[in-house]
């Protein structure tokens, strides 16, 4: 066993820890610490069939809630096409370490926007819809993370915890499903990328029940702002390493980057620990609850998951 793989099993052990606490934040948590010693190309098909399953999951057991939402995100899921067409062809011929730079550049506002707490609702679902679908397609073929830009899409929708599940588990079945299907015709499998599954799935099996224990000891907000802090300084590390690989930026500044993320989050932390965690702890168990799960920006698959 080599270091590498040493390390991708801590990796996923603590992301499976993140999951099975918060019901998300897998990919989120993997893809920027693995990318520090590996490629899309290689961690990408390794990751796809897995979250495949774990979606399909997801959406077996909110099914009951499936009937209600399916017509509201179906232009989401015809826009994810097109998106995992044109990443697939980015992960198969832009270089590794641009593609790293891309897979940072876009993940970086995504966390620093949810660890803000950004709420911005869809005005029109259908033709904004094939849209974002587009993206999030892009987005999850180039990188295998989705869940921050639909939890947030979906979470301001107005929709109910089980409608939100069962939107999210149908949106990220069809996207994994979509984008094994294009690795395929692309020709990116590879048996080293199918060597790291077996080191993977002992990390979910055992990582996701000890999540979903630890979370009913801690506030969930809490952890899942600590988690997001977590990947922004991974961000920033990896893009202050990558930069003078590519030429954009030599020399001791390329820390700067390092820098001006861990200055914006830990301003962000401090705003989360003493404006928005004061008035959850202050507000009655309704309202507290209310305001966590309007917060909370994901799905609840902890809850699923322990039952």
């Amino acid at each position: 066993m080599t270091d590498q793989l040493i390390a991708l099993m801590a990796i996923t052990f603590g992301a499976a820890i993140v999951n099975g606490a918060l019901g998300y934040g897998f990919s989120s948590i993997t893809v920027p610490i693995a990318l520090l010693f590996m490629t899309n190309r290689v961690l990408n098909p390794a990751l796809v069939p897995i979250e495949v399953v774990l979606n399909a999951y997801v959406l077996w057991v909110n099914r009951e809630a499936l009937s209600t939402v399916w017509r509201r995100v179906l232009p989401i899921v015809i826009g994810l096409a097109p998106g995992v067409a044109l990443g697939t062809m980015m992960v198969s011929r832009v270089s590794p370490d641009w593609l790293k730079f891309v897979t940072f550049i876009v993940l970086l506002p995504l966390i620093l926007l949810q660890a803000a707490g950004f709420r911005r609702p869809i005005k029109s679902e259908r033709g904004g819809g094939f849209v974002f679908g587009g993206g999030v397609g892009i987005l999850y073929s180039v990188t295998t993370i989705s869940g921050p830009p639909l939890a947030v899409a979906l979470s301001n929708q107005g929709l109910t915890k089980k409608d939100f599940r069962a939107a999210l588990g149908f949106i990220r079945l069809a996207e994994s499903s979509l984008t094994a299907v294009a690795y395929y015709y692309a020709g990116l499998y590879s048996a080293e990328s199918f060597g790291l599954i077996p080191y993977i799935l002992p990390s979910i099996a055992i990582g996701v029940p000890i999540g979903a224990v630890l979370i009913q000891k801690i506030r969930p907000e809490t952890f899942r702002r600590v988690c997001m802090s977590f990947d922004a300084w991974i961000v920033g590390f990896g893009l202050s390493t990558l930069v003078p690989k590519l030429g954009l930026i030599e020399g001791p500044s390329r820390w700067l980057i390092l820098a001006g993320v861990g200055l914006l989050d830990t301003w962000l932390l401090y705003r989360f620990f003493t404006v928005t965690l004061p008035k959850l702890k202050q507000a009655d168990p309704e309202t507290a609850a209310r305001l966590t799960d309007e917060l909370a920006h994901a799905p609840v698959a902890a809850e699923t998951l322990r039952a």
